[in-house]
This record gives C-alpha cells, sequence and structure tokens, in this order.
C-alpha cells in the first residue's frame, strides 16, 4: 500500500468526509458508515485496510465490466491526449458522432437523432420535454400531461421525480411543486400471473386519459429503484400497443436495463417493442463516466420543429463531453465484442439456483432472478446501513436498500466470485431474522 493510501492517512479522509460531504440520500453529521476505497480491478474494490470486496453492485449497475479495464483506460488518456471538452453549442467532434452512429445501430429499430444529457436524471428530463414539444408542434398542447406506473423510478430531478412512484418516491416532500402526472397500477411480478389485471387496469386508464397524455414512460421489464419488480414482456407489448391505437409516445427508460443487464442488449427487444423515445445512460460508459442519451424517432424532432419556437429547449454545458463518448463508444464496442450475452445468461442461471435457498429462510417474501439481476425480498424493512457492514465483514459489497437485498455484478464475475456473493446474502439474511425493523427509506441509486 502506497504511503499516500496509509491506514493512518485514510482516517483523517474518512473523518473529514463524515464532517462535509454529502452521500447519497444522507445527511451530514447522520454517522454513516463509509468504506475508503484505494483502488479497484475487475470486480475487487480494495479498501485502505487493504481488505478486497467483492462487487456485486457494478457501481449502481453501470460497471459492466468490472473495474481498471484496459481498453477503456487507454480510450480515456487517448481522447485526453487530443482534447477533453469543447462546448457542443455550435461545434462537434469525432468521438459524439462515432457514439451516435454506434447507439443508432444497436438500438431498437425507428429510431434515428440522438441527445447526449449529463446523466439519467436529465435524460429522463430531456424525453419528457421532447413529448411535450413534440405534441404542440402537432397541434396537441392540451396532451400535457405524462402516464407512469406505480413502483417506478425516473430519477431525482424535478421533471423526473413527477413521474416516480407517488407514494414511495419523494413526492411527498415536494407535493405542490412536482408537476402532476397520472399513475396506472403497476405491472405484476412473475412471468405468468394469474390475470390480466393491470393489463385492464392501464387500458382503462388511456382510454380515459389519451386525450390530455403526451406519453407514458415505463422502465421495460425491470422496475429498479421503485422495488426491483420483474414482469413479463406481454405486460410491455400490450403497453406498446395500446399507446400507438391511442396516439400517444412511447418512453422507455431503459438506464438501468439497457446494454445486456436482462440477457438481450435492451430488455424492450424481450417483447418486441420498438419505443418512440429511448433513454440509456450507466453501461453506456462502462462506470468511468457521467454519460446518457436519449434516442428518439424522427416524427419527434419533426414535432419539435414545429413547435415554438422550433428547436429542442435544453442544452447542457457538459454535453456530448468528448472524454465521457470516446470511452462510452470503446465500452460498448467491448461488450460487443465479448460474450456479453453468454455470461449473463451463465449469471442468471447461477443466481436463480443459488437464491433459491434463500426462499426457506425466515422474513424472506420472494427471490426473483432476470439476466445479471438477483434479488431477494424480505418480510419487513431494515437498518441497510447496519447490513452493508455486515456483508464487508463478509468480504463483499452488497447495498441493501428498504426490503431488498439485491445484487447486480459486473458481468466478468467469476463463478467463485458470485458464489460468494450469493452465499453471504443467505449468510446475512439467515443471522438477521428478528433484527429487521423499520429504517428511513433509501432509494438504491441517484442519477
Amino acid at each position: 500500500m502506497s504511503e499516500s493510501f496509509s491506514r493512518s492517512a485514510a482516517r483523517d479522509w474518512v473523518a473529514f468526509d463524515r464532517r462535509h460531504l454529502w452521500h447519497p440520500y444522507s445527511a451530514i453529521g447522520a454517522n454513516l458508515s463509509v468504506q475508503p476505497i484505494v483502488s479497484a480491478s475487475g470486480v475487487q474494490l480494495e479498501l485502505a485496510d487493504g481488505r478486497t470486496l467483492i462487487d456485486g453492485m457494478s457501481s449502481w449497475w453501470c460497471a459492466i465490466h468490472g473495474y481498471n479495464v484496459a481498453e477503456l483506460n487507454e480510450a480515456l488518456r487517448a481522447q485526453a491526449d487530443r482534447f477533453a471538452h469543447v462546448m457542443f453549442g455550435g461545434l462537434t467532434h469525432e468521438p459524439a458522432v462515432r457514439l451516435a452512429d454506434l447507439l443508432l445501430r444497436i438500438a431498437p429499430p425507428g429510431l434515428e437523432h440522438v441527445f447526449f444529457a449529463d446523466s439519467g436524471s436529465v435524460s429522463v428530463e430531456v424525453a419528457l420535454k421532447m413529448a411535450l414539444q413534440a405534441q404542440i408542434g402537432w397541434g396537441a398542447p392540451e396532451k400535457n400531461r405524462i402516464v407512469s406506473f406505480r413502483y417506478g423510478y425516473h430519477g431525482d430531478t424535478f421533471g423526473a421525480m413527477s413521474v416516480c412512484d407517488p407514494e414511495n418516491g419523494m413526492h411527498r416532500l415536494f407535493r405542490g411543486v412536482l408537476p402532476e402526472q397520472r399513475f396506472a397500477d403497476a405491472p405484476l411480478l412473475g412471468d405468468n400471473p394469474e390475470t390480466n389485471a393491470d393489463i385492464e387496469a392501464f387500458e382503462a386508464l388511456l382510454s380515459r386519459e389519451h386525450t390530455t397524455t403526451a406519453a407514458v414512460i415505463l422502465e421495460p421489464l425491470v422496475q429498479g429503484a421503485g422495488g426491483m419488480r420483474i414482469y413479463r414482456p406481454a405486460f410491455l407489448g400490450a403497453v406498446a400497443e395500446l399507446c400507438r391505437h391511442h396516439r400517444v409516445l412511447l418512453i422507455l427508460d431503459e438506464i438501468a436495463t439497457g446494454f445486456g443487464r436482462t440477457g438481450t442488449m435492451f430488455a424492450a427487444e424481450q417483447a418486441g417493442v420498438e419505443p418512440d423515445i429511448l433513454c440509456v445512460g450507466k453501461g453506456l460508459t462502462g462506470g468511468y463516466a457521467t454519460l446518457a442519451a436519449v434516442l428518439v424517432r424522427p416524427e419527434i424532432n419533426d414535432g419539435i420543429r414545429r413547435s415554438e419556437p422550433g428547436v429542442l429547449m435544453h442544452g447542457p454545458t457538459y454535453m456530448a463531453n468528448p472524454l465521457a463518448c470516446a470511452v462510452a463508444r470503446a465500452s460498448t464496442e467491448l461488450l460487443l465484442e465479448t460474450p456479453w450475452e453468454q455470461r449473463v445468461l451463465r449469471i442468471e442461471a447461477q443466481l436463480a439456483a443459488e437464491l433459491e435457498s434463500c426462499k426457506e429462510l425466515p422474513g424472506v417474501r420472494d427471490v426473483r432472478v432476470k439476466g445479471a439481476i438477483g434479488v431477494v425480498q424480505l418480510n419487513d424493512r431494515f437498518d441497510g446501513e447496519d447490513l452493508s457492514t455486515e456483508f464487508v465483514e463478509r468480504g463483499v459489497w452488497v447495498r441493501p436498500f428498504r426490503d431488498l437485498v439485491y445484487v447486480m455484478p459486473p458481468y466478468i464475475i467469476e463463478t467463485e466470485q458470485l458464489t460468494r456473493l450469493t452465499d453471504a446474502i443467505h449468510d446475512v439474511i439467515q443471522a438477521r431474522p428478528n433484527r429487521m425493523r423499520s429504517s428511513g427509506e433509501e432509494p438504491p441509486t441517484a442519477r
């Protein structure tokens, strides 16, 4: 361990952190347990005291290739040697153009235009603006509301918050400020529910509200931070068909599910759905930089051009940052060059087999697996901070929230490493059936 990362030095900067730095969904002075990381490679995080942790979270789902990836390191260095950033207003550059070309080639059919955003939350903001401006341009300004779904999560900025779950999200903190949207019942869990009540409820809502609805927004197949809820492709297909029937735009939020996480490049492929607007992020850069993209059909652009003032009203300072675009292209090319489908299928099979035993543990409500996503849902909420520390003691990094213990590991994880994660989940839950308690809610990821 280098001198700069000595244990005493780590204690100093952790102490500074506790006095001065906010962490996601936290308060300064709350005595949070934070782990000092000094390096990362493969699927392992190294702590300042020399211990290593197997990362089960892909750093909130984005480090799909793991850490310290040679190809991505080189992409950053090469671009930095040319230029790190230029404004995208009035200028363009090769990294943005080549990344956009690659994304349009692998995206669902019909998407032809790309907007590069700073983050997932911002991409949702842009998608909502696109839908609203397009409806104005098409002569339907009364179509100014969005339909979302209960248990949905789309980010923490104001427009994104307005389409997150109204009960379990942050609506109650900002009631009266957030735009008022409409919410459909959540899709039923599982591949073969006994009823189509969720589809029928959505059909009734859209039949009633379509004249004032600009768009529907949905996370395809997996509702992430709202509850790690996995649902059937047929529901997504039904939503898409009803949107087409009522001439309502469909926005798919693939920020968490894109780039192979559910077993296909984009989750929408499993339902044969082609969205009007697609948001991608997280795995886009392999965890190396903050970047998201909004991909749209040409009709959307046509509508925007007809609206006043005839342009899309959004333009971030760091839009299409060259460093981020360069590493995103390298990450996506690396994904395409590797056997990612086989890897995700292997992870899925192993998670399903090894988490099965959790179903027999006291306090476990459900076990769900989809692609490289494994979820154990408990009957009660718990102290997530405390539980994370117990995982660290077992040499793994798992960040539970509310009543959910879940993993979304890097695709390169080896069989033995994944077993250590699933064993730790089983052991931690088994050791604590009587110590679960209610606590504050922490959504698992900021965007």
